[in-house]
């Protein structure tokens, strides 16, 4: 039979999580991580805009936000749609994180908020973004989107900056087929976050029952059996049109939904949430000693996490030496089923749909990384032979640079 391995680990869907019922999802998922209040939205797209327009009221002679220039190009769209201008800053080298002298070249008496990213379910180094941010009279909102459960010195990450955001889409752990929740221990913030809901999010019904069949096709689909037609098929025929923005889904409209989530599919959430802890430390203890046998081939790059940091692990980021190898890479194992993958394809200037959202600039580290980084799956559907025959293949492609 044939199977397919998704790009990401998402938490598998029963049958009985779909039972009708209620429960407080936000209450449940806030007592977990041990922080006092999440507020759920309808995407983490749009708990960004939320908090980004809520903390614009509070600084309305602010209106620029600061972000890396290699992320989710939803990220741009959430700043315009919220009325604001995205800055980008330059990666740096080798490295997810922002270059942090440009950040402090960037920051001024217009910005209103940096955007540390925790990319991978990686820890960023909020800690640099908070000293540049808070010199400058700005926020820090941590884009947490790929990294619920992730902690940092003990703590859930979004808690050392001003505010953080988490993203319930499908492939990152828990989903509600989209659904985001905010975070800020800040008490004069969170009321601004909850009148910003109000002002902002209105009920949907037909966004329920799209949601809602969504959800249900997640719980069906997602297998190895059914992914070739729910995920392969689309990715094959996107990439025979040399379109590999829609083979990893980066091709967004300027539409973003703003809408409540019912109360079946925070029920749903809330009774799969009981499997995540244990689902979290699974793909951790699976993703450890992976990336340690990545780090033996010359030449790569496998992001880890350092002292204090307890990332979370839907996939592995790597880098190879140059993007000729990484493509060479990807041409055995991009179409073969195995999870392997790329995560954002270009800097957010080199996004056609974005000219008008972003403005180009030299960013010569972001594009480079997005040059040469790829994903492999952390699903535990990805047996130990099948993740040696994809290290097997990247052995034979990578020449360390000298």
């Amino acid at each position: 039979m044939t199977r397919e391995l998704p790009p990401t680990a998402g938490l598998p869907l029963h049958l009985n999580d779909l039972w009708p019922g209620q429960a407080p999802f936000a209450e449940r998922v806030a007592a977990w991580l041990g922080v006092p209040h999440l507020q759920l939205e309808c995407s983490g797209t749009a708990a960004m805009v939320v908090a980004l327009r809520a903390m614009h009221r509070l600084r309305p002679q602010r209106d620029e936000v600061i972000v890396p220039a290699w992320t989710c190009p939803l990220v741009a769209l959430a700043i315009h749609r919220a009325g604001l201008k995205p800055r980008l800053c330059d990666l740096a080298v080798n490295h997810f994180d922002m270059d942090i002298v440009q950040l402090a070249t960037l920051a001024n008496a217009k910005t209103l908020a940096i955007v540390p990213t925790h990319i991978a379910g990686r820890v960023a180094d909020v800690n640099a973004s908070l000293d540049i941010a808070h010199r400058a009279g700005a926020y820090v909102l941590e884009d947490a989107a790929q990294a619920l459960g992730a902690q940092q010195d003990g703590r859930s990450v979004g808690l050392l900056g001003d505010a953080g955001f988490f993203s319930l889409a499908v492939g990152k752990g828990l989903t509600l087929f989209e659904g985001g929740l905010l975070l800020t221990r800040d008490v004069v913030l969170r009321d601004a976050f909850g009148a910003s809901h109000d002002a902002t999010i209105k009920p949907d019904r037909r966004m329920d029952w799209q949601r809602a069949l969504e959800l249900i096709g997640y719980t069906l689909a997602y297998r190895p059996s059914l992914l070739p037609l729910a995920y392969g098929r689309p990715l094959r025929k996107a990439l025979a049109a040399g379109d590999p923005v829609a083979a990893v889904g980066d091709d967004f409209g300027p539409d973003i939904p703003l809408h409540t989530v019912s109360r079946w599919r925070q029920a749903v959430g809330t009774r799969a949430l009981r499997r995540l802890p244990a689902f979290l430390e699974a793909t951790r203890a699976q993703a450890l000693p992976r990336v340690s046998r990545l780090r033996h081939i010359a030449g790569i790059t496998a992001f880890d996490d350092a002292p204090g940091q307890r990332g979370a692990w839907p996939f592995l980021l790597l880098t190879l030496p140059d993007q000729a190898q990484r493509d060479k890479a990807l041409q055995t194992l991009w179409t073969a089923g195995l999870g392997v993958s790329r995560l954002f394809i270009h800097a957010l200037p080199d996004y056609g749909y974005l000219r008008d959202v972003v403005t180009d600039a030299p960013l010569p580290n972001a594009r480079d990384f997005a040059a040469r980084s790829l994903t492999i799956t952390n699903s535990p559907w990805l047996d130990d032979a099948t993740f040696e025959s994809i290290c097997t293949v990247l052995e034979r492609t990578v020449k360390p640079s000298r």
